[in-house]
């Protein structure tokens, strides 16, 4: 599958999409929705797989979804402070700066220097932007440009307003969810800038791809996305995705066997594979069934 980072970021992590769409009409989806049930088939909660921002005229909130976001006591997230977006900055640009650390262009391979050139061109950041901006950063700033959708539209800022009044809980705050991009080794960097800039370019040639595999809860092929490309390299996919699972669990299955039912609203990509939170689930006696 062409062109997925920028949207497989949108799958697995909520802090850094920001673009505008193009108008279109209105289209039907229908995102991965399970229902969880323990050993004695009495539903606990329900997942469900999220994108972090969206095209405008996206209908996903079907009568299904509806009628379990009425039902739940609680909403479980990434991270709970999306609409904090002044600290979420200010966290980001403590983070993401070091004096001294040179040209972005000299950090990648000689070959990607002028597509990463053309895409600095299109965006709004001065050519010298990422002089003192670390890999990681400057590769998240990258996947916004001409990235295919808008956080407005984003299904976890969805459900947050819809739980007004009720308790929404965080896997993550937003600084430990940076922190994560801001630990990567240093190669392990600018491994994920280079995979931008290819992404960058393959999704110039099918936008939206991966949207429309979420939207059509494809399961197959979101499985398949969640593992290649950038993803297929095993430092990264641990500290994005498999290791970020794995902590999520202890509060998982605490909040599952406590009263109480929760809507759990992360990332599509958590979801999916032999390392999601579904597999994960049933291995500790849980059974999972998808709603349409």
């Amino acid at each position: 599958m062409r062109g997925q980072l920028a949207t497989l970021l949108l799958l697995c992590a909520a802090l850094f999409t920001l673009t505008a769409c193009e108008d279109r009409a209105e289209v039907a989806a229908e995102p991965l929705l399970y229902e969880v049930t323990n050993a004695d088939g009495e539903v606990e909660g329900w997942l469900i797989g999220t994108m972090h921002a969206l095209p405008d005229g996206v209908n996903w909130q079907t009568d299904m979804i509806e009628q379990v976001t009425a039902d739940a006591d609680l909403l479980i997230v990434e991270v709970a402070e999306l609409d904090n977006q002044s600290a979420i900055a200010m966290t980001f640009g403590e983070l993401a700066s070091t004096e001294g650390l040179g040209p972005l262009s000299q950090r990648i391979s000689p070959d990607l220097r002028d597509e990463l050139a053309e895409i600095v061109a299109r965006s709004d950041f001065p050519g010298n932007t990422f002089d003192n901006t670390e890999s990681w950063a400057a590769a998240l700033m990258l996947a916004r440009v001409d990235a295919y959708g808008d956080p407005a539209n984003g299904v976890d800022r969805a459900l947050i307003r819809a739980f007004a009044g009720r308790e929404v809980r965080g896997f993550e705050t937003a600084e430990q969810q940076l922190g994560i991009f801001d630990r990567l080794a240093e190669q392990d960097q600018r491994d994920l800038v280079e995979g931008t800039v290819r992404e960058w370019g393959a999704a110039q040639e099918s936008p939206g791809e991966l949207t429309r595999a979420w939207m059509a809860g494809d399961i197959e092929a979101l499985e398949r996305a969640s593992e290649e490309g950038i993803m297929a390299d095993p430092e990264l996919r641990e500290a994005l995705l498999v290791g970020r699972n794995q902590d999520w669990m202890p509060a998982l299955l605490t909040a599952l066997a406590a009263p109480g039912k929760p809507l759990v609203a992360v990332g599509t990509a958590h979801l999916v594979g032999p390392d999601g939170l579904v597999a994960m689930l049933g291995q500790n006696g849980y059974t999972l069934t998808r709603l349409d």
